[in-house]
């Protein structure tokens, strides 16, 4: 089984200004800010290298050696901006990345040993197609040497690499893949979008600012298999309004798990001096049905603590977990040996800057927030 974390470190900030000038409206003070948020994001990935690929082919238990964090700046600017007549924006979101190696714990050139991601994406994607077929991929793995562990530099799994396997998929079965040249974990993130947002701009109703109205043109999603899982609730995971109370529950819909997620106040805290809001992930934000049954409609689950992404992935092997299988189904954790789960290392959380009630005499208004920490952290 092959398991993809996605890690979207959030940092958002609003700054004390009045009320008409934090909602998104090109006259107002914020909105270039709302548009291209100044504040540095960074993407920090981990990366499991397989110890012993030969042994785990024959039955042995695999042994992981997490590598990283590889870090990336990340770049955000809003594009096709466009105000509608309710009320919203429309807008895509475009990102690139750059590699950060003094941030880093290793350089994109290391080599990694891992499940070779092509190979196993095309065997889940024969399973019901004609015998004729399948007979044909394996003589292609054959043939272009693939096996089941692939050695690769940190920067062709991240980026993408090209290979021959591609190029015959692509005659012989159009469409199956969702690329054309090369094939990388992130090789369709670079200079892309997670899809064409529509968001209220608070100008009309400030109680709706920054909450998603649609997403890709719809209101909800059709992934899932029940009304409630296919919900878009909360914002697009950068910017909340200000006023945030311990009470307050913090929903941000991504395209990268393609749900929407809700976190709890755990409790407050300050970050360099700045006081802040903890908000973490429930502890059945990935349970499955029988553990917690309104998941059942992320279903079909295998164990739980891993929710299957097949149904939004091409019907792809991939699942989403928290990091080293926190909170999951101890049973994963005992199957690979190099994993060890901690609240304090692998919880996913948020920090929030809570409304400060005191601003200038000068100024009148709503002072913002900003938001440190992590959302989806992955490895």
């Amino acid at each position: 089984t092959l398991l993809i974390f996605f890690f979207c470190v959030c940092v958002c900030m609003c700054v004390s200004f009045p009320s008409q000038n934090v909602r998104v409206d090109p006259n107002s003070l914020s909105f270039e800010m709302w548009k291209q948020i100044p504040v540095p994001f960074y993407m920090s990935v981990y990366l499991f290298h397989v110890l012993n690929s030969e042994e785990v082919m024959k039955g042995e238990k695999p042994s992981l050696q997490e590598r990283g964090p590889y870090v990336y700046r990340e770049y955000r600017e809003k594009r096709n901006i466009t105000f509608n007549d309710n009320d919203t924006v429309s807008f895509l979101e475009y990102r690139t990345f750059v590699f950060q190696p003094q941030m880093s714990h290793g350089l994109e050139t290391d080599y990694i040993v891992m499940p070779n991601i092509l190979v196993l994406v095309s065997s889940v994607m024969m399973e019901h197609r004609p015998m004729s077929m399948k007979l044909l991929m394996s003589l292609s793995f054959s043939m272009f040497g693939q096996r089941a562990f692939m050695n690769r530099t940190v920067g062709e799994i991240m980026w993408g690499y090209r290979d021959p396997l591609i190029d015959l998929l692509n005659k012989y079965f159009p469409n199956m893949l969702p690329f054309k040249d090369k094939f990388g974990l992130f090789s369709q993130l670079n200079d892309s979008n997670s899809g064409l947002f529509t968001v209220f701009t608070g100008v009309k109703d400030f109680s709706k600012i920054h909450l998603v109205d649609k997403w890709n043109g719809k209101s909800k999603l059709n992934f899932w298999n029940s009304d409630q899982c296919n919900m878009i609730n909360g914002t697009a995971g950068q910017m909340w309004a200000p006023f945030m109370t311990p009470e307050y529950n913090l929903q941000f819909y991504s395209p990268e798990a393609c749900r929407s997620l809700s976190f709890e106040y755990e409790k407050s805290g300050e970050f360099k001096g700045i006081p802040t809001y903890r908000f973490v992930a429930p502890n059945t934000i990935f349970a499955n049905g029988s553990v917690y049954p309104p998941n059942e409609g992320f279903c079909p689950c295998l164990k739980s603590g891993i929710q299957n992404m097949s149904s939004c992935q091409l019907s792809a092997p991939l699942f989403l977990s928290q990091p080293h299988f926190y909170n999951a189904d101890p049973e994963l954790v005992e199957s690979v040996i190099g994993l060890h789960p901690s609240k304090e290392e692998h919880s996913l959380f948020l920090e929030v800057h809570p409304v400060s009630q005191r601003t200038p005499p000068e100024r009148e208004g709503v002072p913002g927030h900003v938001v440190l920490g992590r959302a989806l952290p992955a490895r």
